[in-house]
């Protein structure tokens, strides 16, 4: 059996969009499903007008098993009394999933930055692969096309390289890598970009035609760019840690991304 994948549920978890898209991706990875919910954590709580109120622990905790019970796959629950960093880390040990899933949280009047936010203090508390799952749209289960953005510069992923590769194998998917060079940053060329690739044994063929390294004055308008060029249908991202800690207000490249992609993230969290 595949590792599994840790959905991070919020407490309206009737709505929530990740365990779908997790749902469709388990199916032909052979995955078991972990409904991760953070009982007394606020961050993926819903946005409005009232004061966060959770409801009871035992209507949460009979959605959440009936949401289980509701799966083309097995899916078990973790309730965990933590905070949803400490939560996350107790199943990353404990499960050692393949990814963890993360979707907008509660209804759709939730801000972007409930999501973003959570998301970039995960990678830098918990650093381990993240997906994020944007609202629903046209997505292939499982998804064929994924497009790599790396910055060129030589990359050591923490764990869980071959996220990507059994990605490629279950879907007999195609790869293709995006660098973007700006104004402030020169083009490296082909064999340079695919030589930190290849280093990290991601896909076991690599050739300079996947490779596209395109001029933007923005990286993250580049990236999107040639994502809609090639009708992607994942996106995935290298992310350091020195960057996603050295950006004011989570405005990194990751976060943007994050926030103005309309199609799924995977975000790999890279050693500086």
């Amino acid at each position: 059996m595949a590792s599994p994948l840790v959905v991070l549920t919020d407490f309206y978890a009737v709505t929530n969009r990740a365990l779908s898209y997790a749902a469709g991706l388990a199916i032909p990875l052979k995955a078991e499903l972990v409904l991760l919910h953070a009982r007394h954590d606020v961050l993926l709580a819903p946005m409005d007008n009232s004061p966060y109120s959770p409801i009871s622990d035992h209507t949460t905790d009979q959605a959440l098993q009936t949401l289980a019970d509701e799966q083309p796959v097995p899916t078990q629950v973790n309730v965990s009394e933590r905070e949803l960093p400490e939560a996350v880390r107790d199943a990353v040990r404990h499960h050692r999933p393949l990814m963890l899933v993360l979707g907008r949280p509660g209804g759709t009047d939730t801000p972007l930055a409930i999501m973003t936010g959570t998301a970039m203090d995960l990678l830098i508390g918990v650093p381990h692969p993240l997906l994020v799952v944007p609202p629903p749209g046209a997505e292939a289960f499982p998804p064929r096309r994924l497009l790599l953005a790396v910055d060129g510069e030589p990359f050591v992923l923490r764990q869980h390289q071959d996220v990507v590769r059994q990605l490629l194998h279950v879907a007999a998917g195609t790869l293709a890598m995006v660098r973007v060079a700006d104004d402030s940053h020169a083009r490296l060329g082909a064999e340079t970009i695919l030589q930190t690739v290849a280093a990290n044994d991601l896909t076991e063929k690599l050739h300079p035609s996947q490779l596209y390294e395109v001029y933007n004055r923005s990286i993250v308008d580049g990236v999107l760019a040639e994502a809609q060029r090639q009708e992607t249908d994942l996106l995935v991202v290298v992310a350091r840690h020195h960057s996603l800690m050295g950006s004011l207000f989570h405005r990194s490249v990751t976060a943007q991304l994050i926030e103005r992609s309309s199609i799924p993230v995977l975000i790999l969290p890279a050693e500086d």
